[in-house]
């Protein structure tokens, strides 16, 4: 996001503000989690997995030990066997660990439902420090976006969740998703921003003594 980003998106607010007594906030981050359990994960299943090869193909890696070690037909014990399949895939699910400490892998690793759940659970998180009951007639809305999952959110206030089903904000996000993947950030959020606007204005139009409550500019995390 750059500043005529920011400038897009404020003047969308305002714009959409004119007309309702809404409340809209705009926050962009560009990720929403670390997603660390990724490499976790795919480390112990590296390692059960070189595991069960051990199992299976016993005879594969104790011909393979021969010739790379230059014995001749040593015979394993279980213990040594034991050892040597252990210490694969210790050495394997460290190497797991390791490589996926590249945040961009890790990201494109990791599976949609997680980063779905974890963009929702910051834009919940950052609704309540920065919108819940901030307005005196609970109407705050929040859009979130998170840049490096595509992905986005619209959670609002009680008075507005009474009255808007879910389902309504569904165009909103549609314009948003689509301008981000064509590489229009602001232009999406300031669109989200005009269809929110419009549904606001529908259903808590502006009332005479109504006073802007909440900030209008774009906030990047």
């Amino acid at each position: 996001m750059d500043t005529e980003d920011h400038l897009l998106v404020s003047k969308a607010v305002a714009q959409a503000e004119s007309g309702t007594d809404g409340e809209i906030v705009t926050i962009v981050s560009q990720l929403s989690d670390d997603y660390r359990e990724t490499a976790y994960v795919g480390a112990g299943i590296a390692a059960i997995v070189t595991l069960a090869t051990f199992v299976l193909f016993p005879g594969f890696y104790t011909s393979l030990f021969n010739r790379v070690s230059g014995a001749w037909n040593h015979q394993f014990s279980v213990g040594e066997y034991a050892l040597f399949a252990g210490s694969a895939a210790i050495f394997t699910g460290i190497a797991i660990w390791l490589l996926l400490h590249w945040p961009a892998l890790r990201l494109l690793l990791t599976l949609p439902h997680v980063k779905k759940a974890a963009v929702h659970g910051r834009a919940i998180d950052l609704f309540r420090v920065g919108t819940e009951r901030r307005t005196m007639g609970r109407t705050g809305i929040l859009i979130y976006l998170s840049m490096q999952e595509h992905r986005a959110e619209i959670v609002a206030d009680a008075a507005i969740t009474a009255k808007v089903s879910g389902e309504v904000w569904g165009e909103a996000m549609l314009a948003l998703v689509a301008h981000l993947r064509a590489g229009k950030a602001g232009a999406g959020m300031a669109e989200a921003v005009r269809q929110v606007g419009i549904v606001m204005t529908e259903h808590f139009p502006k009332s005479h003594d109504d006073h802007n409550e909440l900030p209008d500019r774009l906030i990047e995390l």
